[in-house]
């Protein structure tokens, strides 16, 4: 079986904790082991972090896009916003080194330390961040849409 959602959310933080409560409700609710979907939801965070910082102008109305995929053996989450972009060529979390007491600059590879597989790419056209990332599922013995 497989499931999938997707939200436009202002770029707000108040719409990182909803975000990641409506994937771990939905991980919970199928059956996903509770690691997997603790490094998911951590995973989202960052992302989100980073599309409500970095996702457009200072014009707090606009939105970004969350689009999440539990299928069959994997989960795959996309975060893509408005905002400048990644510097042509990216394909990885920027390698720097944040010092051990800053609040930023960890995320993006935070992300790539908690999925399997990340992918970082600017929108084609209308410009704008895309993180997607993805990580294989384990489920829980009682999982009710457990893979087969």
């Amino acid at each position: 079986m497989s499931i999938w959602w997707s939200l436009h959310l202002r770029r707000d933080a108040a719409s990182v904790p909803l975000a990641r409560r409506l994937l771990l409700g939905a991980m919970e609710t199928a059956g996903v082991d509770p690691d997997i979907s603790f490094d998911l939801s951590v995973a989202l965070s960052e992302a989100c972090a980073n599309a409500v910082e970095h996702g457009g102008d200072d014009d707090r109305s606009e939105a970004y896009r969350v689009t999440a995929y539990l299928d069959g053996e994997k989960c795959r989450i996309e975060v893509a916003d408005a905002g400048p972009g990644f510097p042509s060529g990216v394909r990885r979390a920027p390698a720097r080194t944040a010092h051990t007491e800053a609040e930023h600059g960890r995320g993006l590879c935070l992300i790539q330390e908690l999925a399997d597989h990340v992918h970082f790419a600017n929108r084609p056209g209308r410009g704008g961040a895309v993180v997607s990332f993805d990580k294989i599922l384990k489920w829980r013995e009682d999982a009710p849409l457990m893979a087969v």
